[in-house]
């Protein structure tokens, strides 16, 4: 098992954002998690990545309880995340981000300057991102800013990725190179849990959907059994 949960919850005052949710997602596996704005998708994924701290249920990654950990640690355990609005270096070069991502997550290899350069740019290939590399972060259009901030999470080790709808904004043709990626990704053998509002996407790619409502989980089955389940038609899809 490579991430699972038990008994989730967090509060905002008195509302539950996150009420009593347990789940797993498996190594290799591509896990979607949906459901309405305000269904608890984001809270869960700060809890997930220690950005909110924990404090009812618990939280394993790779076999180690994580529920205390905060976001630097977990990250150097192997996990990473994007998120819904950009949270890239803008005042650096593309190259520049994903340079500091290599170096923060692998402190122990101590590259030399020409080994992190030849792994950024690979990295950078491999995620069509080489000819954009020295260009500034700001001067990116929405779909590779998407795909280097996906890139700088796997810079720094990562071997699972938490993607917070980082398919939301793109043209039809972008959204097809996006869902391409993230089968090379499974390919390389990375575990993926996805936040994602369009559709085509994540039934498109994902394993198996995870669905919240009112910060409760009401659904976690493979992409076609969710698409006719008729309480998430109802209360997600407007049936």
């Amino acid at each position: 098992m490579m991430l699972a949960g038990e008994g989730v919850v967090h509060r905002f005052g008195g509302l539950r954002a996150v009420n009593e949710v347990s789940f797993h997602v498996e190594q290799g596996e591509i896990v979607g998690l949906i459901g309405p704005n305000g269904a608890g998708k984001t809270t869960l994924f700060n809890l997930i990545s220690g950005a909110i701290k924990l404090r009812e249920g618990a939280i394993t990654f790779k076999g180690k309880d994580i529920s205390r950990l905060g976001p630097d640690r977990i990250c150097r355990m192997g996990m990473a995340r994007t998120f819904q609005t950009t949270k890239l270096f803008d005042g650096m070069t593309a190259f520049e981000n994903v340079a500091l991502a290599l170096l923060y997550g692998s402190p122990h290899r101590k590259l030399r300057l020409d080994q992190a350069r030849r792994e950024v740019n690979t990295s950078m290939a491999s995620m069509g991102l080489l000819a954009d590399r020295h260009k500034p972060v700001s001067d990116l259009p929405l779909a590779a800013r998407r795909r280097l901030e996906v890139t700088r999470a796997l810079a720094t080790g990562a071997d699972m990725l938490l993607l917070d709808e980082a398919m939301a904004g793109l043209t039809q043709a972008e959204l097809t190179t996006s869902m391409e990626m993230i089968a090379r990704l499974r390919e390389r053998g990375t575990t993926i849990l996805m936040i994602e509002h369009v559709m085509q996407a994540i039934m498109g790619v994902c394993d198996r959907i995870m669905v919240l409502h009112e910060g409760r989980k009401i659904a976690d089955a493979r992409p076609d059994q969710i698409a006719s389940d008729p309480t998430v038609r109802a209360i997600y899809l407007g049936d």
